[in-house]
Protein backbone atom coordinates (compact mmCIF):
# COMPACT_ATOMS: atom_id res chain seq x y z
CA UNK A 1 0.00 0.00 0.00
CA UNK A 2 1.40 3.26 -1.15
CA UNK A 3 2.07 5.87 2.07
CA UNK A 4 -0.09 8.63 -0.87
CA UNK A 5 -3.03 8.21 -1.82
CA UNK A 6 -5.09 10.68 -3.84
CA UNK A 7 -9.08 11.21 -3.49
CA UNK A 8 -11.77 13.75 -3.66
CA UNK A 9 -13.13 13.22 -0.04
CA UNK A 10 -11.40 11.57 3.17
CA UNK A 11 -14.44 10.67 5.56
CA UNK A 12 -12.82 10.52 9.12
CA UNK A 13 -15.19 8.14 11.31
CA UNK A 14 -16.66 5.01 10.69
CA UNK A 15 -19.75 5.06 12.37
CA UNK A 16 -22.97 5.74 11.24
CA UNK A 17 -22.78 9.33 10.52
CA UNK A 18 -19.62 8.31 8.12
CA UNK A 19 -21.09 5.57 6.63
CA UNK A 20 -23.82 7.66 5.33
CA UNK A 21 -21.23 10.50 4.05
CA UNK A 22 -19.45 7.70 2.48
CA UNK A 23 -22.29 5.91 0.64
CA UNK A 24 -24.06 9.13 -0.56
CA UNK A 25 -20.62 11.17 -1.55
CA UNK A 26 -19.50 7.91 -3.30
CA UNK A 27 -22.80 7.68 -5.04
CA UNK A 28 -22.98 11.40 -5.95
CA UNK A 29 -19.04 10.41 -7.90
CA UNK A 30 -16.45 11.24 -5.83
CA UNK A 31 -13.87 9.22 -5.20
CA UNK A 32 -13.95 8.41 -1.82
CA UNK A 33 -12.11 7.26 1.11
CA UNK A 34 -13.54 5.98 4.72
CA UNK A 35 -10.95 6.17 7.60
CA UNK A 36 -11.63 5.22 11.23
CA UNK A 37 -8.77 4.33 13.96
CA UNK A 38 -10.99 1.30 15.19
CA UNK A 39 -13.69 -1.07 13.39
CA UNK A 40 -16.66 -0.14 11.72
CA UNK A 41 -19.50 1.07 14.46
CA UNK A 42 -16.22 0.98 16.87
CA UNK A 43 -17.92 4.52 18.96
CA UNK A 44 -21.08 5.58 20.03
CA UNK A 45 -22.72 3.90 16.72
CA UNK A 46 -22.24 0.41 18.40
CA UNK A 47 -23.53 1.28 21.82
CA UNK A 48 -26.65 2.55 20.57
CA UNK A 49 -30.47 1.66 20.12
CA UNK A 50 -30.58 2.33 16.87
CA UNK A 51 -33.36 5.07 16.96
CA UNK A 52 -34.87 6.41 14.02
CA UNK A 53 -37.33 9.38 15.70
CA UNK A 54 -39.36 12.35 14.75
CA UNK A 55 -41.40 11.87 18.22
CA UNK A 56 -39.23 13.53 20.49
CA UNK A 57 -38.30 16.34 18.08
CA UNK A 58 -40.06 19.60 18.33
CA UNK A 59 -40.81 21.85 14.91
CA UNK A 60 -37.40 23.22 13.88
CA UNK A 61 -33.85 22.29 11.87
CA UNK A 62 -33.70 19.29 13.30
CA UNK A 63 -37.14 17.60 12.78
CA UNK A 64 -36.67 19.00 9.25
CA UNK A 65 -33.52 16.91 9.35
CA UNK A 66 -35.39 13.95 10.88
CA UNK A 67 -38.34 13.83 8.77
CA UNK A 68 -35.62 13.96 5.48
CA UNK A 69 -33.70 11.14 6.84
CA UNK A 70 -36.83 9.18 7.79
CA UNK A 71 -37.79 9.48 3.99
CA UNK A 72 -34.05 8.06 2.79
CA UNK A 73 -34.32 5.38 5.81
CA UNK A 74 -37.12 4.54 3.58
CA UNK A 75 -35.83 4.40 0.68
CA UNK A 76 -32.16 2.83 1.56
CA UNK A 77 -34.99 -0.35 3.29
CA UNK A 78 -36.26 -0.83 -0.07
CA UNK A 79 -33.02 -1.62 -2.16
CA UNK A 80 -32.62 -5.38 -2.20
CA UNK A 81 -31.43 -6.77 0.92
CA UNK A 82 -31.24 -3.88 2.50
CA UNK A 83 -34.32 -4.01 5.33
CA UNK A 84 -33.30 -7.65 6.66
CA UNK A 85 -30.38 -7.35 6.78
CA UNK A 86 -30.16 -4.28 8.89
CA UNK A 87 -33.30 -4.85 10.76
CA UNK A 88 -35.25 -2.25 9.84
CA UNK A 89 -38.68 -2.36 11.06
CA UNK A 90 -41.11 0.27 10.85
CA UNK A 91 -42.62 -0.40 14.56
CA UNK A 92 -43.78 3.49 14.98
CA UNK A 93 -43.52 5.20 18.66
CA UNK A 94 -45.94 5.54 21.35
CA UNK A 95 -45.17 8.51 23.94
CA UNK A 96 -47.67 8.42 26.66
CA UNK A 97 -48.83 10.78 29.68
CA UNK A 98 -49.39 9.44 33.33
CA UNK A 99 -51.49 12.51 34.00
CA UNK A 100 -54.14 15.14 32.25
CA UNK A 101 -51.84 17.67 32.53
CA UNK A 102 -48.82 15.72 31.43
CA UNK A 103 -51.21 14.91 28.28
CA UNK A 104 -52.27 18.19 27.53
CA UNK A 105 -48.52 19.11 27.43
CA UNK A 106 -48.26 15.92 25.16
CA UNK A 107 -50.82 16.93 22.80
CA UNK A 108 -49.95 20.66 22.81
CA UNK A 109 -46.45 18.88 21.50
CA UNK A 110 -47.86 16.90 18.78
CA UNK A 111 -50.00 20.09 17.53
CA UNK A 112 -46.80 21.42 16.38
CA UNK A 113 -45.47 18.28 14.77
CA UNK A 114 -48.33 17.93 12.59
CA UNK A 115 -48.07 21.60 11.53
CA UNK A 116 -44.37 20.37 10.43
CA UNK A 117 -45.30 17.24 8.53
CA UNK A 118 -45.40 14.64 11.10
CA UNK A 119 -47.93 12.12 11.34
CA UNK A 120 -48.73 12.11 15.44
CA UNK A 121 -52.48 10.51 16.23
CA UNK A 122 -53.88 11.37 19.75
CA UNK A 123 -54.46 8.12 21.67
CA UNK A 124 -57.31 7.94 24.51
CA UNK A 125 -56.75 5.66 27.26
CA UNK A 126 -58.60 3.39 26.47
CA UNK A 127 -57.21 2.75 23.63
CA UNK A 128 -53.78 2.33 24.70
CA UNK A 129 -54.42 -1.38 25.66
CA UNK A 130 -55.00 -2.39 21.76
CA UNK A 131 -51.80 -0.71 20.62
CA UNK A 132 -49.45 -2.21 24.05
CA UNK A 133 -51.92 -4.17 25.95
CA UNK A 134 -48.87 -5.05 29.22
CA UNK A 135 -48.79 -1.00 29.58
CA UNK A 136 -49.43 -0.06 33.06
CA UNK A 137 -53.06 0.74 33.50
CA UNK A 138 -54.56 4.40 35.04
CA UNK A 139 -52.35 6.52 32.10
CA UNK A 140 -54.08 9.51 31.04
CA UNK A 141 -53.56 8.36 26.90
CA UNK A 142 -50.52 9.13 24.64
CA UNK A 143 -49.75 9.99 21.01
CA UNK A 144 -48.68 7.38 18.50
CA UNK A 145 -45.96 7.96 15.86
CA UNK A 146 -46.46 5.69 12.74
CA UNK A 147 -43.31 7.29 11.29
CA UNK A 148 -40.74 6.52 14.44
CA UNK A 149 -38.63 2.83 12.79
CA UNK A 150 -35.58 0.91 14.39
CA UNK A 151 -32.49 -0.39 12.73
CA UNK A 152 -30.09 -2.48 14.14
CA UNK A 153 -26.98 0.29 14.70
CA UNK A 154 -23.82 -1.67 14.30
CA UNK A 155 -25.53 -3.63 11.42
CA UNK A 156 -26.65 -0.84 9.39
CA UNK A 157 -23.38 1.15 9.73
CA UNK A 158 -21.96 -1.96 8.59
CA UNK A 159 -24.14 -2.29 5.33
CA UNK A 160 -24.51 1.29 4.53
CA UNK A 161 -20.39 0.83 4.80
CA UNK A 162 -21.00 -1.98 2.17
CA UNK A 163 -23.73 -0.26 -0.08
CA UNK A 164 -20.53 2.70 -0.08
CA UNK A 165 -17.77 0.50 -1.11
CA UNK A 166 -20.28 -1.27 -4.12
CA UNK A 167 -20.07 2.64 -5.32
CA UNK A 168 -16.49 2.82 -5.45
CA UNK A 169 -15.75 4.19 -1.72
CA UNK A 170 -12.56 2.56 -0.15
CA UNK A 171 -12.81 1.58 3.70
CA UNK A 172 -9.68 1.84 5.92
CA UNK A 173 -9.93 0.60 9.57
CA UNK A 174 -7.47 0.69 12.33
CA UNK A 175 -5.99 3.43 10.80
CA UNK A 176 -5.73 6.51 12.73
CA UNK A 177 -5.74 10.23 11.81
CA UNK A 178 -3.19 12.48 13.91
CA UNK A 179 -3.02 15.53 11.84
CA UNK A 180 -4.87 17.69 9.15
CA UNK A 181 -3.06 18.61 6.50
CA UNK A 182 -3.10 22.56 4.94
CA UNK A 183 -2.22 24.71 2.49
CA UNK A 184 -0.21 27.78 3.16
CA UNK A 185 -3.59 29.46 2.79
CA UNK A 186 -5.12 27.31 5.54
CA UNK A 187 -7.00 25.01 3.15
CA UNK A 188 -7.14 21.57 3.26
CA UNK A 189 -5.08 19.29 1.74
CA UNK A 190 -5.75 15.72 3.48
CA UNK A 191 -4.88 13.67 6.26
CA UNK A 192 -1.89 12.41 8.33
CA UNK A 193 -2.47 9.14 9.41
CA UNK A 194 -0.39 6.31 11.00
CA UNK A 195 -0.07 4.43 7.95
CA UNK A 196 0.35 7.68 5.86
CA UNK A 197 -0.73 10.69 4.14
CA UNK A 198 -4.01 10.72 2.67
CA UNK A 199 -4.11 14.02 0.12
CA UNK A 200 -7.68 15.15 -0.16
CA UNK A 201 -9.12 18.73 -1.32
CA UNK A 202 -12.11 17.80 1.33
CA UNK A 203 -11.91 16.03 4.68
CA UNK A 204 -15.55 15.18 6.35
CA UNK A 205 -15.57 15.51 10.27
CA UNK A 206 -17.78 12.80 11.20
CA UNK A 207 -15.91 11.51 14.17
CA UNK A 208 -18.81 11.69 16.48
CA UNK A 209 -17.73 12.23 20.74
CA UNK A 210 -14.15 12.86 19.34
CA UNK A 211 -15.16 15.22 16.83
CA UNK A 212 -14.09 18.37 18.76
CA UNK A 213 -10.64 16.84 19.25
CA UNK A 214 -10.18 16.12 15.00
CA UNK A 215 -11.19 20.14 14.55
CA UNK A 216 -8.76 21.49 16.74
CA UNK A 217 -6.26 19.26 14.16
CA UNK A 218 -7.23 21.58 11.72
CA UNK A 219 -7.12 24.82 14.08
CA UNK A 220 -10.69 25.57 14.87
CA UNK A 221 -13.23 24.98 18.01
CA UNK A 222 -16.51 22.65 18.08
CA UNK A 223 -17.28 22.61 21.66
CA UNK A 224 -18.28 18.57 21.27
CA UNK A 225 -18.73 17.14 24.60
CA UNK A 226 -19.78 13.33 25.24
CA UNK A 227 -23.13 12.70 27.65
CA UNK A 228 -22.80 9.03 28.95
CA UNK A 229 -25.75 6.64 28.34
CA UNK A 230 -26.87 3.11 29.62
CA UNK A 231 -29.00 0.84 27.92
CA UNK A 232 -30.19 -2.20 29.54
CA UNK A 233 -31.31 -5.62 27.35
CA UNK A 234 -33.65 -8.42 29.16
CA UNK A 235 -33.73 -11.89 28.64
CA UNK A 236 -35.65 -12.83 25.29
CA UNK A 237 -39.20 -12.66 25.53
CA UNK A 238 -42.39 -13.20 22.91
CA UNK A 239 -42.09 -10.92 20.54
CA UNK A 240 -45.83 -9.15 20.69
CA UNK A 241 -44.90 -8.24 24.93
CA UNK A 242 -43.85 -4.73 23.57
CA UNK A 243 -45.32 -3.73 20.09
CA UNK A 244 -43.68 -0.41 19.38
CA UNK A 245 -41.04 2.12 21.02
CA UNK A 246 -42.50 3.75 23.82
CA UNK A 247 -41.56 5.99 26.11
CA UNK A 248 -43.00 8.55 29.02
CA UNK A 249 -43.53 12.28 28.03
CA UNK A 250 -40.99 13.67 30.04
CA UNK A 251 -38.25 11.72 27.62
CA UNK A 252 -38.30 14.78 25.14
CA UNK A 253 -37.14 17.21 28.00
CA UNK A 254 -34.45 15.02 28.92
CA UNK A 255 -33.68 15.13 25.65
CA UNK A 256 -33.51 18.47 25.42
CA UNK A 257 -31.71 19.37 28.53
CA UNK A 258 -28.28 21.04 28.99
CA UNK A 259 -27.78 19.83 32.68
CA UNK A 260 -24.97 18.13 33.08
CA UNK A 261 -26.53 16.05 35.86
CA UNK A 262 -28.17 13.13 35.04
CA UNK A 263 -31.42 12.51 33.16
CA UNK A 264 -33.38 9.47 32.83
CA UNK A 265 -36.81 8.49 31.49
CA UNK A 266 -37.25 5.31 30.22
CA UNK A 267 -37.75 4.49 26.26
CA UNK A 268 -39.14 0.60 25.81
CA UNK A 269 -38.89 -1.44 22.81
CA UNK A 270 -38.46 -5.56 21.93
CA UNK A 271 -36.06 -6.66 19.22
CA UNK A 272 -36.64 -9.64 16.68
CA UNK A 273 -34.45 -11.23 18.77
CA UNK A 274 -36.59 -11.59 21.70
CA UNK A 275 -35.00 -9.00 24.43
CA UNK A 276 -36.40 -5.99 25.45
CA UNK A 277 -33.78 -2.36 25.47
CA UNK A 278 -34.19 -0.25 28.17
CA UNK A 279 -32.85 3.21 28.02
CA UNK A 280 -31.76 6.50 28.27
CA UNK A 281 -29.96 8.08 30.61
CA UNK A 282 -27.93 11.35 30.10
CA UNK A 283 -24.96 12.39 32.58
CA UNK A 284 -22.06 14.57 31.53
CA UNK A 285 -18.91 12.69 32.98
CA UNK A 286 -16.67 13.01 30.33
CA UNK A 287 -15.59 9.57 29.36
CA UNK A 288 -15.85 7.76 32.77
CA UNK A 289 -16.48 3.94 31.71
CA UNK A 290 -17.52 3.49 35.19
CA UNK A 291 -20.46 1.19 35.58
CA UNK A 292 -23.33 3.05 37.66
CA UNK A 293 -25.76 0.92 39.56
CA UNK A 294 -27.82 3.74 40.74
CA UNK A 295 -28.43 4.52 36.93
CA UNK A 296 -29.24 1.05 36.12
CA UNK A 297 -31.91 0.91 38.49
CA UNK A 298 -33.06 3.64 38.17
CA UNK A 299 -33.73 2.80 34.17
CA UNK A 300 -35.05 -0.40 35.23
CA UNK A 301 -37.67 1.22 37.72
CA UNK A 302 -38.72 3.91 34.85
CA UNK A 303 -39.09 0.36 33.04
CA UNK A 304 -40.98 -1.63 34.81
CA UNK A 305 -43.66 1.05 36.13
CA UNK A 306 -44.41 1.80 32.57
CA UNK A 307 -44.73 -1.98 31.90
CA UNK A 308 -45.45 -3.92 35.52
CA UNK A 309 -44.71 -7.05 33.24
CA UNK A 310 -41.17 -6.37 33.28
CA UNK A 311 -40.50 -6.78 37.11
CA UNK A 312 -40.13 -10.22 36.79
CA UNK A 313 -37.76 -10.13 33.75
CA UNK A 314 -33.78 -10.19 34.23
CA UNK A 315 -31.58 -8.09 32.84
CA UNK A 316 -28.84 -10.12 31.33
CA UNK A 317 -26.48 -6.94 30.50
CA UNK A 318 -26.34 -3.36 30.29
CA UNK A 319 -23.77 -1.10 28.19
CA UNK A 320 -22.97 2.16 27.73
CA UNK A 321 -22.03 4.62 24.90
CA UNK A 322 -21.11 8.35 24.67
CA UNK A 323 -23.67 10.70 22.77
CA UNK A 324 -21.46 13.66 20.76
CA UNK A 325 -23.55 16.48 22.60
CA UNK A 326 -23.14 20.12 21.25
CA UNK A 327 -24.65 22.92 22.99
CA UNK A 328 -27.44 23.88 21.49
CA UNK A 329 -27.99 20.22 20.74
CA UNK A 330 -27.98 20.93 16.84
CA UNK A 331 -25.12 18.50 15.07
CA UNK A 332 -22.90 20.63 12.94
CA UNK A 333 -23.05 20.06 9.18
CA UNK A 334 -21.86 21.61 6.35
CA UNK A 335 -18.54 23.16 5.35
CA UNK A 336 -16.43 25.48 8.12
CA UNK A 337 -16.13 28.50 6.65
CA UNK A 338 -12.40 29.14 8.86
CA UNK A 339 -10.70 26.27 7.17
CA UNK A 340 -11.61 26.13 3.02
CA UNK A 341 -12.39 21.77 2.41
CA UNK A 342 -12.97 20.88 6.17
CA UNK A 343 -16.92 19.51 6.66
CA UNK A 344 -18.44 18.60 9.55
CA UNK A 345 -21.03 16.08 10.06
CA UNK A 346 -20.97 15.37 13.58
CA UNK A 347 -22.71 16.12 17.25
CA UNK A 348 -26.12 14.60 16.54
CA UNK A 349 -26.03 13.85 20.03
CA UNK A 350 -28.36 10.75 20.60
CA UNK A 351 -29.85 11.05 17.52
CA UNK A 352 -27.18 9.97 15.16
CA UNK A 353 -28.31 6.59 13.40
CA UNK A 354 -31.87 8.23 12.48
CA UNK A 355 -29.94 11.48 11.35
CA UNK A 356 -27.38 9.98 9.59
CA UNK A 357 -28.69 9.18 6.15
CA UNK A 358 -30.60 12.76 5.96
CA UNK A 359 -26.64 14.77 6.81
CA UNK A 360 -24.85 12.35 4.33
CA UNK A 361 -27.33 13.39 1.74
CA UNK A 362 -26.61 17.00 2.18
CA UNK A 363 -23.09 16.75 2.82
CA UNK A 364 -22.87 15.44 -0.76
CA UNK A 365 -24.92 17.71 -1.91
CA UNK A 366 -22.71 20.72 -0.65
CA UNK A 367 -19.35 18.59 -1.84
CA UNK A 368 -21.21 18.84 -5.68
CA UNK A 369 -21.94 21.94 -5.50
CA UNK A 370 -25.93 21.57 -5.26
CA UNK A 371 -28.11 23.63 -3.51
CA UNK A 372 -28.62 21.20 0.10
CA UNK A 373 -32.46 20.28 0.37
CA UNK A 374 -32.10 21.93 3.95
CA UNK A 375 -30.80 25.31 4.38
CA UNK A 376 -27.95 24.44 6.40
CA UNK A 377 -27.13 27.47 8.32
CA UNK A 378 -28.64 26.84 11.96
CA UNK A 379 -26.15 23.93 11.50
CA UNK A 380 -23.39 26.40 10.91
CA UNK A 381 -20.15 24.97 12.59
CA UNK A 382 -18.83 28.46 13.42
CA UNK A 383 -22.13 29.07 15.38
CA UNK A 384 -20.26 28.79 18.25
CA UNK A 385 -18.67 31.15 20.31
CA UNK A 386 -14.92 31.25 20.75
CA UNK A 387 -14.57 32.27 23.71
CA UNK A 388 -17.14 29.75 25.09
CA UNK A 389 -16.32 26.90 27.66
Amino acid sequence: MSNRLTCDVVVVGAGMVGAACALYAARAGLTTLLVDRGPVAGGTTGAGEGNLLVSDKEPGPELDLALLSRRLWGELAAEPGMAGAVEFEAKGGVVVASRPEGMAALETFAVGQRAAGVDARTIAPDELPDLEPHLAPGLAGGVLYPQDCQVMPSLAAAHVVRAARRAGAELRTGTAVTDILRAKDGSVLGVRTERGDIHAPVVVNAAGTWGGELAALAGVRLPVLPRRGFVLVTEPLPRRVVRHKVYAADYVADVASGDAGLQSSAVVEGTDAGPVLIGASRERVSFDRQFSLPVVRRLAAQATALFPVLGTVHVMRAYLGFRPYLPDHLPAIGPDPRVPGLHHACGHEGAGIGLAVGTGHLIAQTLTGRTPELDLAPFRPDRFPEEAA
